[in-house]
């Protein structure tokens, strides 16, 4: 599938039925799995042999459904989670322990920044937020021995910055870590980090890849190109012995296409348990299938939403990357050319106060703390998502307090432009 266009794997990817099997990814809503003999199980148990023994670990459903974003990604090898949280503690938490270090993009989610800056430094990781527009010289002096990886955002939720992701690939290798893009918001149809040099891609796919605000979840991705094996030192949980696991080497075992996801499962799932329910999974085929057809008209939404926008003179500024004109539209042309998402951010002259009532105003986007849905949905992150940031934090982070979040759904842009009038004009 791998040759296919991305229309194609949305559609047809990860799951291949044989002769008589169901057409539709099967959902196997069973917790275990029945075995002849312990010796079948220990197998398993070992990592001699593949299948599956517990769904807190793995299920077939979850597999297939893994195995369709890895192909869209273009990776090696691929795991859900129970959420895009999930997916980005796991992405760390896999090659760090207390006492490392990792870069990351100041321009993050707010929960993301959360994760890093609070839980997983009181694990004892600890984290240099830089911005994702600062010098080389900045950005390599970010860099300490005890660094593991470097940590960004394709497009930065809720600020919109872009990364420049060869830019941050390239400092990373030269450091020997590898580059791990949260690829939420432009997913695999606009953006493939693997073809820019990243190293781990992760989704909250609670988004667009589910698209209906039906199911809660996350993946990783691995692309199988980063040599762990040359800095064994750095690594020592990919080349060297796991006695959890009577001493398997995963890098020997697996090679560097399945070392990173199979230590994810056999480590991180098995203690910390935050699988994808089958169900959930099966909810976000559905709507894989359908990812290529609904990017299209989220992005078109998006531009016409952002135009109109930057045209009122109720709106103080607007960041939108396909916008000409905006910060990071070069870059967005070069990592996006097809287009980049459907959520617009701007500021409603009046601050706080003024972009609170606009949202109140609104008939057609519900204030959700949601967003790439079917349905247009807006937010205030400086009260909201991102209310547990200082004022300081929030600027690092692109945030100012009349920023909304306005994700454009799958409506009529005249619609939503329409309302966006009426709420602007009843200010």
């Amino acid at each position: 599938m791998k040759d296919f266009n991305i229309d194609t794997k949305c559609v047809q990817g990860g799951y291949r039925p044989g002769n008589g099997e169901p057409r539709e990814i099967p959902i196997v809503q069973s917790t275990t799995f029945k075995y002849d003999t312990g010796e079948d199980m220990g197998k398993l148990f070992d990592l001699e042999a593949s299948g599956y023994f517990y769904t807190r670990l793995q299920n077939p459903t979850n597999d297939y459904v893994a195995a369709k974003i890895c192909e869209m990604e273009g990776g090696s090898a691929a795991m859900l989670t129970s959420s895009g949280q999930a997916a980005s503690f796991y992405s760390i938490f896999n090659i760090a322990s207390c006492g490392d270090h990792i870069v990351s993009s100041s321009s993050i989610y707010g929960g993301t920044y959360n994760l890093f800056a609070v839980t997983m430094k009181r694990m004892g990781i600890d984290f240099t937020f830089v911005s994702p527009d600062c010098s080389d010289d900045e950005l390599n002096s970010a860099f300490r021995p005890e660094t593991k990886a470097v940590f960004g955002e394709t497009i930065a939720n809720p600020a919109l910055t872009v990364l420049d992701i060869e830019r941050f690939a390239a400092a990373a290798h030269s450091h020997g870590v590898p580059l791990i893009i949260d690829n939420t918001f432009a997913t695999p149809v606009n953006c493939r980090p693997f073809e820019w040099g990243a190293d781990i891609v992760t989704h909250s796919t609670t988004k667009y890849m589910d698209g209906h605000g039906a199911a809660v979840g996350g993946c990783i991705v691995d692309s199988g190109k980063f040599d762990w094996t040359a800095y064994p030192d750095k690594f020592p949980g990919l080349c060297y012995p796991d006695e959890s696991y009577h001493g398997v080497t995963y890098t020997e075992r697996f090679g560097l296409g399945g070392a990173y996801i199979t230590k994810a499962t056999a480590q991180l799932m098995r203690d910390f348990g935050s699988i994808q329910s089958p169900q959930n999974a099966f909810l976000l085929n559905l709507g894989l299938e359908s990812l290529h057809v609904r990017m299209r008209r989220h992005c078109e939404n998006g531009a016409a939403v952002a135009e109109y926008l930057s045209n009122n003179d109720k709106i103080a500024w607007v960041t939108y990357p396909g916008l000409p004109g905006d910060k990071y539209y070069s870059l967005a042309k070069k990592y996006m050319p097809n287009g980049t998402c459907g959520v617009v951010s701007f500021g409603v002259k009046g601050g706080r106060a003024a972009a609170q009532k606009f949202m109140q105003n609104l008939k057609i986007a519900a204030i959700e703390t949601h967003v790439a849905d079917a349905r247009s949905c807006c937010l205030h992150p400086a009260s909201t998502t991102h209310r547990q940031m200082s004022d300081e934090e929030l600027a690092l982070a692109g945030i100012s307090s009349d920023l909304v979040r306005f994700s454009c759904g799958l409506e009529s842009s005249e619609d939503l432009i329409a309302d966006m009038e009426q709420a602007l004009n009843n200010l």
